[in-house]
């Protein structure tokens, strides 16, 4: 299947959305899904950094695990998931607009899956994401927008 791949353009700099989305503690405000998010380490995001979030997929709490794999910020990043039958592939693109004062942010998702998550991803996860992510990207800019963030 092919990876869900959306864009908006926000009213901040590239640097102020990139330090907001991937501030772990910011995505429950933004991500509808997101129950808890929480860094497993310490200092600035890097190539390694892992958050666990958990997420509400139907009336149901799963836990996982994302690790960045690329990071150049403030224009790119990608995260996989470490663990759990259902596995995301997140690539973040920040794409600077009227002179760094605006920017386009496209998110593609993606999942890998393993065991039962083989059933779920088509049937539950994929259909759930492509329902989300519209909403997402609302919340984001209007969180950016509105300088709450």
């Amino acid at each position: 299947m092919t990876a869900i791949r959306r864009s908006i353009v926000v009213d901040r700099r590239p640097e102020d959305v990139c330090a907001y989305v991937l501030d772990a503690s910011r995505l429950p405000e933004w991500q509808a899904s997101a129950v808890t998010a929480e860094r497993l380490d310490t200092g600035p995001p890097h190539i390694g950094s892992r958050t666990r979030i958990v997420r509400r997929v139907g009336s149901r709490e799963m836990p996982t695990t994302m690790e960045i794999t690329d990071y150049n910020p403030p224009y790119s990043w990608s995260m996989r998931g470490v663990d759990g039958p259902v596995r995301g592939l997140l690539r973040g693109e920040i794409e600077p607009l009227d002179e760094g004062r605006r920017s386009r942010v496209t998110l593609e998702l993606d999942f890998d899956s393993h065991g039962i998550g083989r059933v779920l991803v088509p049937l539950l996860v994929r259909p759930m994401a492509r329902k989300e992510m519209p909403i997402n990207e609302r919340r984001l800019k209007d969180r950016l927008e509105s300088g709450a963030a």
